[in-house]
């Protein structure tokens, strides 16, 4: 019997959202699982460790999709324009069989900026491959993706260095 593939969602104010879904994809691609990660608000051009990391790891993809930070940005134009393009690769990949997880990271994001139709994404994930999971990541997960969602985590900040004035670190941020 094929396992029930499960809609998670991780969400909240605090640090730990993408890295909880990395984690997951690193487990899945132990067990020899074909994962698909496609980032809604990284673009190209961002170096990272995670990217480093997966891109040793053969059953996972990554896109980046995105231009950058949305919420630092006085036009969205351009960002409504590669999340529309991002979540058409998104429903292709869906319903083509050749995955067995797809992580949209900060997908809340841009659904949260009124960037995607959230009904139209919820139809999507409704109707995906019963065997196929999909996690999604971000702030401000909506009440409909929660109520949809079989998992949902929601992180929150406790206490942050940001608060410090403690900068980002290699390793640790990104």
């Amino acid at each position: 019997m094929a396992a029930k593939g499960l809609l998670i969602v991780f969400t909240g104010d605090g640090k730990g959202k993408t890295t909880a879904a990395l984690g997951t994809a690193l487990r899945a691609s132990g067990h020899g699982l074909r994962v698909l990660i496609m980032q809604f608000v990284k673009g190209p051009g961002w170096d990272y460790g995670e990217l480093k990391a997966l891109a040793k790891i053969d059953n996972v993809e990554v896109r980046q999709l995105g231009s950058g930070f949305i919420w630092e940005k006085e036009s969205l134009d351009e960002d409504r324009k590669l999340a529309q393009e991002g979540f058409r690769q998104a429903k292709e990949e869906l319903s083509s069989g050749r995955w067995d997880m797809v992580i949209l990271d900060e997908l809340n994001i841009v659904l949260s900026y009124g960037l995607l139709d959230e009904g139209e994404v919820l139809g999507v994930l409704r109707e995906r491959p019963s065997g196929l999971t999909v996690i999604i990541t971000g702030r401000a997960a909506s009440s409909k993706l929660v109520e949809a969602a079989d998992m949902v985590t929601e992180m929150k900040e406790v206490k942050h260095p940001y608060h410090e004035e403690v900068k980002a670190q290699r390793g640790i941020e990104f």
